[in-house]
């Protein structure tokens, strides 16, 4: 039962304190008040509040944003680690600066609405728009839950349309000419393992040779490796190994016996105990020799980030910058405030560092240290080192992710003719409908639906040679009642039988 207690307030005159039990058994303030009447009252309201199932605190809502989420939300939240920092950064660079000196219960649907507009005006992508709501809706649901604000201020907020991106899938001519510009045996055995079992990064570095039966050729996908944030890691380190895979579920499923002889030859060869990680970075790291050929590739992906390039025989004018200006090739002005990269202008710059250098105003950074790593093959050294300069070298356009791996293995099934859930199960997908996004994905997948366009146009007329109509009926897919789809065998097609 609530009470009421007298103190003296600083001008000498008598105040009344109302306290209450809150739903733990805490003895909470319901405020101070200049008569015992009233103090009397705000307890009492505060006691039917919660009789009523209403904790509301008034005092919860003066909390500032910023103390909320750093204090309360972010530090109580049961979340994977990855998650975790994902949503420490995504606070920090969009949303803290604009909510953040906010009071919890001053903030109103309008300011979302004007916090979207503003990350439009800055140039976000709908796609991080998208996200920051998302953290943010977080945010105020457990707000909300906690009783520290009457209404939830994303509610009705829309953020702009996301775009769905069309798939990368590499075809086999463009895996070939990959393998070839990959610079050892190791990082093609790699390549060769995305693409033949579609395995996630995490799940793909984190192999080790007990996970694969070499006799029945069944390859264990139990563990996943994240690389994080040492401030996120429980003991600090850099590689978080977790004992389930996405989506918490362990799968098993049947390699190419060629993946799989190349795989035996791989850890006999550097004699890889069970438990060893199958690709190692002391064993992917490239040789001096590949550093010369990712240096043009680094280069072009600067020049690209950096601003215009040219690439002309006669010095001119730079393109405008972001400002419109233009400098003169083969000045300072042009390789800095212009973001030129012609050869004038690299080697005016060039010039210039090599004459501070010699004259001992600048000194040349020192060797890179070596990636932080427990063993794992740290992801950001594979793409700049190896993935950025073979895929340059193959003339790969518009240049893959290694995730797209993963695409072109799914794509590659489905097209063959694969059971719709069969693949589900070997990508590991929570839902069928992940793995349906896949059909119909490479370059010649609308080639059945052209010819079966030109055989209604124009009749028999049509260039539709017999080897091109067999192979549009060799795969033909029937829907299951469960949604999977299986091949319909040759004999149930008609024309099939007749050939």
């Amino acid at each position: 039962m609530g009470y009421t207690r007298t103190r003296t307030g600083a001008a000498g005159t008598p105040r009344y304190t109302a306290y209450f039990l809150d739903g733990r058994g805490r003895t909470c303030s319901a405020g101070t008040y200049p008569t015992r009447k009233a103090a009397n009252l705000a307890w009492q309201h505060a006691e039917s509040l919660l009789a009523t199932g209403n904790q509301l605190d008034p005092r919860a809502g003066q909390l500032r944003f910023s103390s909320y989420v750093t204090e309360k939300w972010l530090p109580n939240h049961v979340m994977e680690p990855t998650t975790r920092q994902s949503y420490r950064y995504n606070l920090g660079r969009h949303i803290l600066p604009w909510f953040g000196p906010m009071r919890m219960v001053d903030i109103l649907p309008i300011h979302v609405r004007e916090w979207v507009v503003d990350l439009i005006a800055r140039g976000v992508t709908p796609a991080t728009i998208r996200h920051q709501k998302i953290i943010l809706s977080a945010v105020f649901t457990t707000a909300l839950n906690d009783f520290v604000i009457h209404l939830h201020p994303c509610r009705g907020v829309k953020t702009p349309t996301v775009p769905v991106r069309a798939y990368r899938i590499l075809t086999p001519a463009e895996i070939a000419r990959l393998l070839l510009a990959l610079p050892n045996d190791p990082a093609r055995l790699l390549v060769d393992t995305f693409i033949g079992t579609g395995l996630r990064w995490g799940e793909a570095v984190e192999l080790r040779p007990a996970d694969l039966d070499q006799r029945s050729g069944i390859l264990t996908i139990s563990r996943a490796v994240a690389e994080i944030s040492p401030d996120d890691h429980p003991t600090g380190g850099r590689f978080l190994v977790k004992p389930y895979p996405k989506n918490r579920q362990s799968r098993r499923f049947k390699l190419d016996p060629t993946l799989i002889s190349a795989l035996q030859t791989h850890m006999a060869t550097h004699a890889l105990a069970p438990e060893d990680l199958l690709f190692p970075y002391p064993i992917l790291k490239v040789a001096a020799d590949v550093k010369a050929l990712s240096a043009p590739t680094g280069e072009a992906h600067r020049t690209s980030k950096i601003g215009p390039s040219c690439d002309t025989t006669d010095p001119g004018l730079t393109e405008p910058n972001f400002a419109g200006r233009r400098y003169p090739h083969a000045t300072l002005s042009a390789y800095t405030a212009g973001a030129c990269r012609c050869p004038h202008c690299r080697a005016a710059f060039a010039g210039y560092r090599a004459t501070r250098r010699s004259n001992g105003h600048d000194h040349p950074r020192g060797t890179r240290p070596p990636p932080s790593t427990d063993g794992h093959l740290p992801r950001n050294w594979w793409r700049t080192q190896v993935w950025y300069p073979a895929c340059s070298a193959a003339g790969l356009q518009p240049r893959p992710r290694t995730h797209d791996l993963r695409h072109s293995h799914a794509s590659w099934l489905l097209s063959g003719g694969a059971d719709v859930e069969i693949v589900r199960q070997r990508l590991g997908h929570g839902s069928i409908t992940t793995t349906g996004k896949y059909v119909h994905t490479l370059p010649s997948a609308d080639d059945s639906a052209l010819a079966a366009l030109n055989r209604t146009r124009h009749g028999d007329s049509c260039a539709v040679t017999e080897a091109s109509r067999r192979d549009d009926l060799r795969y033909p897919v029937r829907l299951r009642s469960n949604g999977g789809a299986r091949p319909v065998p040759a004999t149930a097609v008609p024309e099939l039988r007749a050939t």
